[in-house]
């Protein structure tokens, strides 16, 4: 049984899309009305967190921050906006469209002064953006050489420490043999992949493959070592197989899809298709069965208690096909030496009597340690801080 999802919310996400595309200039959309199917009192945290309503977001996505605090938005619309959450200092924060009618422009990450926009065949930039939020430029190519392939063709982007912007590149299928495609520069980009380039686009490489869909990646602290969700192939029934969060520590990995996936379960249609003498790497955590986990990033904050420190906060978006719905929550996997010890529910009750209301997607630290958490489905941004009781 498919995820039910109130109608009006879609109606909404394209009212604004269509409202982009009519003001392809900069425009503030400030103080929109909060959805009224938006139930906050639902919400169930641990003692001390509280959640509110941050910023009202059309298809708000994946989120990042410049560096005078402008929250960028990407979004998943066709011929979609992305947009910038920016404090007038007046007590309220406007919405301003930076950027319309672009190919589901879900990935967004900021660098130096610029911020870089990810539609599924594409990678561009925007310069200086912060001090242009009115009166934004022109988005510059930056590499346009991916797949227009739009199955699991949406796209989460970050920088590394290092300086390297990572793109996944995922199945374009549910499950099967992806074969590499040939991009106009001759090079060859593998489907199923992460990959990484330079910021001005160069020196495009493969990280890791066996990926199915990767929309959820942050680097360790401490380690600078990558870790990333990815979710599970469907049509296996309700409990299999699991979603999973993964660790890349270093170059050239291979996760396993589609011939395993979980602790190295074989695939039924392609297990035996294998290659002979291949290692494969099982997930550093099973998550629970199609929760659709996306954006994830490690809590480096003071706000929350120490028990957060270093550890891992994902968004999982929620099941689509599943008979009986999961996910739709933010939830914590603990470490313990490098190693997963605990999985467990953050913040629950976007969905309520197997009925979704909201379906969280990425999350983003503020300076000051509170969580930013995206929802696609209702049009918010949600801020959680945290109180000692």
């Amino acid at each position: 049984m498919k995820h039910a999802t109130n109608s009006w919310m879609f109606w909404i996400a394209a009212v604004f899309a269509a409202l982009t595309v009519i003001f392809p200039t900069a425009k503030s959309y400030a103080n929109q009305p909060v959805p009224p199917g938006a139930r906050l009192d639902l919400l169930r945290m641990p003692p001390g967190f509280h959640i509110e309503i941050f910023a009202v977001v059309p298809g708000a996505r994946q989120l990042s921050m410049g560096p005078k605090g402008t929250i960028f938005v990407g979004t998943k619309i066709m011929k979609g906006p992305v947009y910038a959450v920016v404090d007038r200092h007046n007590g309220k924060r406007d919405v301003v469209t930076i950027a319309s009618d672009l190919f589901l422009p879900n990935g967004v990450a900021f660098r130096g002064k610029d911020l870089f926009v990810c539609e599924v065949n594409k990678v561009s930039r925007l310069r200086d953006i912060e001090d242009h939020l009115d009166a934004p430029p022109k988005l510059e190519t930056v590499n346009d050489t991916f797949s227009v392939k739009t199955h699991h063709g949406w796209k989460y982007i970050a920088f590394s420490a290092d300086g390297w912007l990572y793109v996944p590149v995922g199945a374009p299928c549910n499950v099967c043999m992806a074969d590499d495609f040939q991009s106009r520069t001759g090079l060859t980009i593998p489907y199923a992949s992460i990959m990484r380039m330079k910021p001005d686009g160069s020196n495009l490489e493969m990280y890791a493959t066996g990926i199915r869909n990767s929309v959820g990646f942050d680097w360790d602290p401490r380690t600078k070592e990558l870790w990333f969700t990815d979710n599970g192939r469907d049509m296996l029934g309700d409990n299999i197989p699991p979603d999973e969060l993964n660790h890349a520590p270093v170059q050239g990995l291979n996760f396993g899809f589609p011939f395993r996936y979980g602790n190295n379960v074989l695939d039924p249609e392609y297990g035996a298709k294998a290659p002979k003498g291949k290692d494969f790497v099982v997930p550093a955590q099973c998550l629970d069965p199609h929760v659709a986990a996306l954006g994830m990033k490690f809590y480096t904050g003071k706000m929350f208690p120490a028990e957060y420190q270093n550890q891992i906060l994902i968004a999982e978006h929620g099941s689509w096909n599943r008979s009986t719905p999961i996910g739709y929550r933010v939830t914590q996997v603990t470490l313990k030496n490098g190693k997963p010890v605990k999985y467990k529910p953050f913040v629950d009750g976007w969905l309520q009597n197997n009925k979704a209301w909201g379906r969280p997607v990425d999350v983003l630290q503020m300076p000051d340690g509170s969580l930013l958490v995206s929802d696609d489905t209702c049009g918010l941004i949600y801020r959680v801080t945290y109180k000692k009781p």
